[in-house]
């Protein structure tokens, strides 16, 4: 509503209260109006209040009356006039009760206000002191972030090392794998070849033994030196029965031990992270039975000799043999 409303349109509005025989009051004038503050109605109310008890004793109204029409006229705007100055004070005391409520609410309004202007200042330090916060927290997250994408990268170098490992275990592994397969295939073969020679040589030896025996019948003095020498070539062939079993002996030690690097590849299969170890291990076993292949295939050359000296000595005493019944001879 405008606040500065002439004081004319407020005096004719109360004009127009008092004309329909109701008393002019602040709301009743405005209503009238259809504008207006309370403070300025009531102010001009006031001034028409005050003019209205000088309207009310016809001083300057009633310039052509007869004297005895115009005292009754002021006696009837006397009565009028102190009738509207009582209503005039009851409106007044309401419009002043209006106004102290007003100014009540007014005054609450503001308390409130200022209630509100405080709780929004505290809201407000609240919210710069929340906002500190989170952007303390956001700090020390995108901090803690970083550190976790470097632990995630460190952590991804760490997976493709043990990757690369692994794969130079498997391959580690799988060349164990082919030089025990090639051991095997070395042992086997070494095994065959040492049973058909201590067969070869049993057969060698046996037939030898019954050549000699058969060409010894009916020899009673050599029989005696050639038994001797069957005895001693038995001896021999006792000794190397007992370097054929030893051999065996090792051949199954061998075996043994090709148990074992199996199992301790079985045992690499399991853990992975000592492949380089084990495969240490398997290396020196593998050394190992390299060497006891060597000794073995000695061994063999050894027996092979020794088989090759007794067929030369049996050869020999195949010899005397026949010369000694040449010699018998007259």
């Amino acid at each position: 509503m405008a606040v500065g409303v002439p004081e004319n349109d407020v005096f004719a509005a109360a004009d127009a209260v008092l004309a329909r025989g109701e008393r002019p009051t602040v709301e009743r004038v405005r209503l009238e109006l259809g504008r207006g503050s309370p403070a300025r109605v009531g102010t001009l109310l006031d001034q028409w209040w005050e003019q209205l008890a000088a309207r009310l004793r016809g001083e300057a109204r009633l310039p052509g009356l007869p004297a005895e029409v115009a005292q009754a006229f002021r006696a009837i705007w006397q009565q009028a006039t102190i009738l509207a100055q009582g209503v005039a004070e009851q409106a007044l005391s309401a419009q002043r009760q209006v106004l102290n409520e007003e100014r009540e609410a007014l005054g609450a309004l503001e308390a409130r206000a200022r209630l509100d202007v405080a709780q929004a200042r505290q809201q407000a330090s609240e919210a710069v002191t929340t906002r500190q916060g989170a952007e303390t927290r956001l700090a020390g997250l995108e901090q803690l972030l970083a550190e976790r994408q470097a632990q995630i990268y460190d952590l991804r170098a760490q997976r493709d090392e043990l990757q690369a490992q692994r794969d130079e275990s498997r391959a580690d592994v799988a060349e164990v794998r082919q030089l025990l397969h090639e051991s095997r295939e070395q042992a086997e073969q070494a095994r065959e070849a040492q049973q058909r020679y201590t067969r070869d040589v049993e057969d060698r030896a046996y037939r030898e033994i019954d050549r000699a025996r058969e060409e010894s019948k009916g020899l009673a003095l050599q029989l005696k030196d050639a038994n001797a020498r069957v005895l001693t070539l038995q001896q021999s062939l006792q000794a190397e029965q007992r370097q054929l079993a030893e051999a065996r002996e090792q051949r199954a030690t061998a075996e043994v031990q090709n148990e074992a690097l199996n199992q301790n590849l079985s045992q690499m299969r399991q853990a992975a992270a000592k492949a380089e170890t084990r495969s240490n291990a398997l290396q020196h076993s593998l050394q190992q039975m390299q060497t006891l292949l060597a000794e073995t295939q000695h061994s063999a050359v050894a027996q092979q000799s020794r088989a090759d000296t007794l067929e030369a000595q049996l050869v020999q005493l195949r010899e005397a043999l026949k010369k000694k019944p040449q010699s018998s001879r007259p």
